[in-house]
């Protein structure tokens, strides 16, 4: 059995490589930082094999080159992670043009045809897993996260439409969507990531990781894990529009 996990070299894609692995799956990590697939392949190395692929994938092509690679090295997966991502908070302005085309390439363009490329192969064999990350962002259009929220919402919307059409092959597709979770992608003072830790409005990345490869393989659609799931998205959306603007021009 094969795993194959974008992002996979820190934060939740290194650590659902270690919960793979401990389910007795070999590993195909990717990502674009080869020193920390490097330290994550000696880790994970002494209970499964682990392949490594450092290739940046917020570009057109490449999920299509990913796919030729793995395919090249006999490499097909059994289950497909797509959790590699990108984060920035701020005002759009034409400087971010090159920032935001490579968010679009890798939260859509490359999930939506790694999950067709290699949705193919898994359809053609009548089994096979597929896990997207998007976040409770889906369901939070406010301003400084403007792109991230709008392709993660894409992201949720695309993961529960693909379930229904792969599941009468035997492909399940499972979308989670994480609230505030201890990784490095947002950049949070250490400090502070710990209290938020300690107070549970922030959990582990192996609190999440148990939960997502929970629902995947039971089948669940999309799983919004977190009681802050419940309460933030309900209360920005009932936030008055003239409100939010005042709050935005305040503390952007």
């Amino acid at each position: 059995m094969v795993a194959l996990i974008t992002g996979g070299s820190s934060g939740m894609g290194l650590e659902f490589a270690r919960q793979l692995a401990g389910r007795g799956y070999d590993l195909v990590l990717v990502s674009n930082q080869q020193q920390a697939l490097e330290a994550a392949a000696r880790e994970l190395s002494a209970t499964v094999s682990v392949c490594t692929r450092c290739q940046d994938l917020a570009c057109e092509h490449s999920a299509d080159d990913l796919f030729e690679w793995c395919r090249g090295e006999g490499l097909l997966p059994d289950v497909l992670v797509n959790d590699a991502g990108m984060f920035f908070f701020k005002e759009l302005q034409a400087e971010d043009l090159d920032r935001v085309q490579a968010m679009l390439h890798l939260h859509i363009t490359t999930v939506t045809r790694l999950c067709l490329l290699f949705g193919q192969e898994m359809k053609s064999r009548g089994s096979g897993y597929i896990l997207n990350v998007s976040s409770m962002a889906a369901r939070l259009p406010v301003p400084g996260i403007t792109i991230y929220s709008a392709t993660k919402a894409y992201l949720r919307s695309f993961g529960r439409s693909l379930s229904f059409e792969m599941e009468p092959y035997g492909v399940g597709v499972t979308t989670v969507c994480p609230a505030a979770i201890a990784t490095p992608l947002y950049r949070l003072d250490g400090k502070w990531m710990r209290i938020g830790v300690r107070a549970g409005v922030i959990h582990t990345p192996a609190w999440l990781v148990r939960r997502a490869l929970r629902a995947l393989f039971r089948g669940r659609r999309v799983i919004s894990p977190s009681f802050m799931n419940l309460w933030l998205p309900a209360l920005l959306a009932a936030l008055p529009g003239p409100l939010i603007a005042r709050l935005w021009k305040k503390f952007k």
